[in-house]
């Protein structure tokens, strides 16, 4: 039973693998600027880690990009502002933007409630999958965040 179970999980990671192409196997790729790109399929979905919300308290507007716009990675791409401050959202790899959470037009604590599930901001493809290897996994991002 265990072993057959080992047998899955080997087989879902190589597919995983197999699916990422050049990049590393894991789905969640997170940036020192506490952006995140979650997979799936060819589309990302990114935002602002918890840690950041966290940081940031109770968020009181989101700026996102319009549907179409294609940024660089390290270009500000949108902000967050909240009681405490105000911060660009950077791209995390080169991108173009195929969906805004309009959602957070009237709901920006989606954000502070669920910065990594429902207060997501855009839905992206991304143009330049090599720059994926650049990023953290969630291990690597939580040891990043206990450092800080």
């Amino acid at each position: 039973m265990r072993l057959s179970r080992t047998i899955r999980v080997v087989r879902r990671t190589a597919v995983a693998s197999r699916s990422l192409g050049n990049s590393r196997a894991f789905s969640t790729f997170y940036t020192k600027d506490h952006e995140y790109l979650k997979a799936e399929g060819d589309i990302y979905i990114m935002g602002i880690s918890d840690h950041a919300q966290q940081e940031l308290g109770d968020v009181v507007f989101v700026e996102l990009p319009e549907t179409g716009s294609s940024f660089e990675q390290g270009e500000a791409c949108g902000s967050v502002e909240s009681v405490k401050a105000a911060s660009s959202i950077y791209a995390p790899v080169d991108i173009e933007v195929v969906e805004a959470n309009d959602t957070l037009e009237d709901n920006y604590s989606l954000v502070n409630e669920s910065a990594e599930a429902e207060g997501w901001m855009v839905k992206v493809k991304v143009t330049n999958p090599d720059q994926l290897g650049e990023l953290m996994d969630a291990d690597a991002y939580a040891a990043h965040c206990a450092a800080e």
